[in-house]
């Protein structure tokens, strides 16, 4: 006799995160291979790292050039949700950590490894629209990152 169990949650999972990226207007790369990120990529995406985040995100991935300071810009509606920019170290490797060396004035950094990425995540303060700045010095080198950011009302 065969008894029917529900799926494993951890089977389940994968499935809810891409109909919920789906539904949202995510990531459809993500969802297409979902045990394995992006088709073609090993890198996994995960619904936690992506929870929490600002429905309007301009920011781009970047390339920090090697021991000078690499301009970026970030543009972020205030709805309370973060905006994230991502880079790391040459080929697939993050940095080991990141030092805020310039304090933006109107908002958070969260600077944490996400996959094969570092993600430098900024949160502006609750009712704050603006333009607001702050400086992240990579370890290991020298490379530093000044990030530029417009917070528009949501």
């Amino acid at each position: 006799m065969t008894e029917n169990r529900p799926a494993p949650i951890r089977a389940i999972m994968p499935r809810v995160a891409c109909i919920a990226l789906l539904a949202s207007g995510g990531l459809l790369a993500a969802c297409s291979n979902p045990a394995g990120g992006p088709a073609g990529s090993t890198q996994r995406v995960y619904a936690a790292d992506l929870a929490g985040a600002a429905k309007l995100c301009d920011a781009p991935e970047v390339t920090p050039a090697g021991g000078a300071v690499t301009d970026a810009t970030i543009k972020v509606a205030n709805d309370g949700g973060w905006c994230g920019l991502r880079l790391r170290q040459g080929g697939s490797k993050p940095f080991d950590a990141g030092l805020l060396v310039a304090r933006p004035e109107h908002g958070s950094v969260l600077i944490h490894e996400v996959g094969d990425d570092t993600r430098i995540d900024y949160t502006p303060d609750r009712r704050f629209t603006g333009s607001d700045s702050f400086t992240v010095k990579l370890i290991p080198g020298e490379e530093r990152i000044k990030v530029a950011v417009t917070v528009t009302a949501p």
